[in-house]
């Protein structure tokens, strides 16, 4: 990548820091709940190795130097380890959910399996194998180009929809009784619906990187939101490990954090080539 421009080496940075805040959130997530559930079968123990393993190769790529980052590879078996395992786990998530009585009731999706988490791990590992094809300058996935961002943002306010669909599920599920627990709501649907305009135009605008850094940091927010949740159960967190599985999970709302970061990416690539064009 060493012909690129600080511009497309930093969306290159910013995509695959996405990933890598996905990856955490997975692996923080993952561990609380399977570690809840008793990892009873086996295969609940690799999230964690997969979202592990993705946190380093992407953190190395997200580096000031993202060009340094070696290529191997471990690094291509990793993302594509991280894509099906994340695939996987939304079916097995879903067959916990239909199989309870009543199949796919409200119910049961309160309390069963969260059917959309495993496609955290899924899209941190598809943009971690995109931050490694833009920086090697070819920016191509097989037929797909990327170079022009308009596919990642595309796939980025599809993870945001996704993203939000389970917040709301769960913001319903607590009665919604704290009105800010409704910005998550509102504000990221917004910013992905103005991505893929931006996407489907061709047309990067401010207030769609305006929209995108609010989620970001809504994301971060949320976190803190979620720690006052535990603290307000009994004991506190001086009982942490009774009350973080009992309480509002506390690493989730980072995911709307990386898949922000990653459209900011998306966005920055897209007017690096319109000006590309514009120049030509």
């Amino acid at each position: 990548m060493a012909q690129k421009n600080k511009e497309e080496a930093l969306a290159v940075r910013l995509v695959a820091g996405g990933a890598t805040v996905l990856a955490v959130s997975v692996l923080s997530d993952s561990g609380m709940e399977h570690y809840r559930g008793s990892f009873r079968d086996p295969a609940m123990v690799l999230p964690l190795l997969s979202s592990a393993a993705s946190i380093g190769f992407n953190a190395r790529r997200a580096g000031a130097h993202p060009e340094r980052a070696p290529d191997s590879e471990g690094t291509e078996i990793s993302h594509l380890i991280s894509t099906s395992i994340g695939i996987i786990g939304f079916g097995f998530h879903a067959y916990n959910v239909l199989k309870r009585p009543g199949g796919m009731r409200l119910v049961n999706l309160f309390y069963g399996a969260p059917v959309g988490a495993p496609v955290a791990l899924t899209l941190a590992g598809a943009l971690g194998k995109t931050a490694d094809a833009l920086s090697r300058n070819n920016g191509m996935i097989g037929p797909i180009d990327l170079k022009d961002g308009r596919v990642i943002a595309g796939v980025t306010s599809i993870g945001l929809v996704g993203t939000v669909a389970e917040a709301a599920l769960l913001h319903f599920r607590g009665a919604y009784h704290d009105p800010f627990m409704w910005l998550p709501i509102i504000v990221p649907p917004i910013a992905a619906v103005s991505l893929a305009r931006d996407a489907i135009d061709n047309v990067p605008r401010p207030v769609t990187t305006a929209l995108l850094g609010t989620t970001a940091a809504l994301g971060l927010i949320g976190v803190g939101f979620h720690a006052y949740g535990v603290a307000r159960n009994m004991g506190g967190w001086k009982n942490w490990r009774q009350n973080l599985l009992a309480g509002p999970p506390v690493p989730t709302p980072p995911a709307f954090t990386g898949l922000a970061i990653a459209g900011l990416g998306a966005l920055l690539l897209m007017r690096t080539a319109k000006k590309k064009r514009s120049h030509a």
